[in-house]
């Protein structure tokens, strides 16, 4: 019987009980997993619902004959763990370097940023009008509802007069601070795309990464006017 570690967090334990599915030729029961780990009874299901509950262990049940209800058993699922590590910063490190090769990476990247800025645009449209452009006013107003979601931090400055929104985050910051070539002109991109889709009035004309620290501006202008 394995002695538990002392101290040892539950994301270990579950981790314990992960591997001891996996490494087994057959379902298993809970009791049998609780001995097997030298846990009490309550601790290995508890970890087991959230095991089932993530997706990476699934429930079943004996073919059995005898009377009364069949005990549940559990397999660990054959797949990838999804609650594993990520690291989407080097994957996009590795294709803003490719990007960046191209003998003019900006206009490559503004044209794939406007794609990707009318893909999301469908979600920001407000259900009760959504074939009707937008004035002005609703224009922005869609534009800052977008660039929340996409976690841009957007800001209109003091008063309202000025045809600007004031981005306080940049959601590939690092990045952006390397390769503003690449970055940049992806959410220029994002923004003129949004507005194409929506039949705007209005579109971004200009995008100034950080003129300040903790501040992007995106330059407004009415579409076709100087």
């Amino acid at each position: 019987m394995t002695s538990p570690e002392p101290g040892q967090h539950a994301a270990g334990r579950r981790g314990q009980v992960l591997r001891l599915l996996r490494d087994a030729r057959s379902p298993m029961a809970v009791a049998e997993i609780a001995e097997r780990l030298g846990i009490h009874v309550n601790t290995a299901r508890f970890h087991l619902e959230s095991l089932v509950s993530d997706g990476r262990v699934e429930r079943t049940t004996t073919d059995s004959r005898s009377p009364g209800r069949p005990p549940q058993l559990f397999h660990a699922v054959r797949r990838m763990d999804p609650m594993g590590p990520r690291h989407f910063r080097v994957l996009a490190e590795v294709l803003a370097e490719v990007i960046a090769a191209d003998p003019d990476p900006s206009s490559r990247v503004l044209a794939t940023g406007r794609l990707w800025g009318r893909h999301h645009a469908s979600a920001i449209i407000d259900a009760t009008a959504p074939d009707e452009a937008p004035d002005p006013d609703e224009s922005v107003e869609r534009l800052m509802r977008l660039l929340d979601e996409l976690g841009f931090a957007p800001e209109r400055p003091a008063g309202g007069d000025r045809p600007q929104i004031d981005l306080r985050h940049c959601p590939f910051f690092e990045l952006a601070i390397s390769r503003p070539d690449v970055v940049c002109p992806a959410h220029l991109g994002l923004m003129q795309g949004a507005m194409q889709s929506w039949a705007s009035p209005i579109t971004v004309d200009r995008l100034d990464p950080f003129v300040q620290p903790d501040r992007c501006v995106a330059h407004l202008s009415a579409v076709g006017g100087s």
